[in-house]
């Protein structure tokens, strides 16, 4: 007789979403810990730096069947990167880790949006500009969000949907392989730009372990838990659970550093989770969901 095989498990898979979504923002949240001692910047090349090693030693390029040729692509790819990791962790720095997050949702979102012209889609537009009202500290007092760490953010959203739409060119010419190619082009723009910003202890033994930790949960651990999720969900599944990760962001944010959110800044993070939630389960390509929720902090 045949043998059968099983249907891979969904809620083992949405397990490992949640996993990766606790590393990535537990991560950020241990970033930010570092910051009194080598600075938000210092971070960002400890991450950039050890992430880049990681993600080479992972996927290995040179092993690779790469057709090239992009190189443009592969550029931007990179730099959008390194520039959303380095204005991220500076938003970090004095705005709650949930907020930023929601801020920067704002790019992938807009891709999202700007991939379905349909009627319902006015209604995520709606959502999702309701939240940013209600995040942002624009012509009301009620917010006690910081202008500058809110600004940090919300470009590091722009970079991400930069990100997207690159690294959508990039793939199709450089494949697997794209990930950690991009990342060492991000991490030798912004790697020195960080250690010449940073403070002096960025270069104490002591830091290495917890820029090693912070690489990890960033990067490998998220990464590879995303990539076997793909495996055995729907992409449109697997897209509409990431759309929680602000709410995650803002549990990291409690558990770990003790941030409390205002009811109407939960009240704007769910209206933007919504709208990511819901842009997602009515976006007609499948195959773009995929690139727009992976998150590459």
């Amino acid at each position: 007789m045949p043998v059968v095989a099983k249907a891979p498990n969904p809620l083992f898979a949405v397990a490992m979403i949640l996993i990766a979504m606790l590393s990535l923002q537990g991560g950020a949240a241990l970033a930010k810990t570092l910051f009194p001692l080598v600075g938000a910047q210092g971070v960002t090349a400890l991450r950039l730096g050890i992430g880049s090693l990681i993600l080479l030693g992972y996927f290995r390029p040179w092993r690779l069947s790469m057709r090239g040729g992009n190189l443009r692509a592969l550029f931007i790819y990179g730099l959008a990167l390194g520039c959303m990791n380095y204005t991220f962790y500076l938003a970090i720095r004095t705005v709650p880790l949930g907020v930023a997050v929601a801020l920067e949702f704002t790019g992938p979102l807009t891709v999202a949006m700007f991939s379905s012209r349909r009627a319902v889609d006015f209604i995520w537009v709606l959502l999702a500009v309701l939240g940013l009202w209600f995040l942002l500290p624009i012509g009301h007092s009620v917010s006690t969000i910081d202008p500058m760490g809110a600004c940090f953010a919300l470009i590091a959203g722009a970079c991400w949907a930069v990100y997207i739409l690159a690294g959508q060119r990039a793939g199709s010419s450089y494949g697997p392989g794209t990930a950690a190619l991009g990342s060492v082009i991000g991490a030798l723009i912004f790697c020195p730009l960080g250690i010449m910003q940073a403070q002096s202890g960025l270069f104490s033994l002591d830091i290495l372990p917890i820029g090693l930790a912070i690489a990890l949960l960033s990067t490998a651990l998220p990464y590879s838990l995303e990539m076997m999720a793909l495996t055995r969900l729907p992409a449109k599944t697997f897209g509409t659970l990431m759309s929680m990760e602000p709410a995650m962001a803002a549990l990291s944010g409690i558990l770990f550093l003790g941030e409390l959110l205002t009811p109407l800044q939960w009240l704007a993070l769910a209206a933007i989770i919504a709208a990511s939630a819901g842009s997602t389960m009515t976006l007609q390509k499948r195959d773009k969901i995929r690139d727009l929720k992976v998150d590459p902090q």
